[in-house]
């Protein structure tokens, strides 16, 4: 299993704000991240299946 780290996640959503990912996180436009201590973590196969989902929404 691979997990994805903030970073990670900013570059694979195209180099968003934080802020940005953190409204979508609040707004449910994301999954939930895993904390590990201080640092968030999101599991790869889970974020990738959320984007797949939401890019097949869009070309109906």
């Amino acid at each position: 299993m691979q997990y994805v780290s903030f970073a990670q996640l900013q570059a694979k959503l195209g180099s968003r704000s934080r802020s940005a990912i953190y409204v979508d996180l609040a707004k449910g436009r994301l999954p939930k991240p895993l904390k590990l201590g201080r640092r968030l973590y999101w599991r790869e196969s889970d974020l990738d299946q959320h984007l797949r989902a939401m890019m097949e929404d869009q070309d109906v």
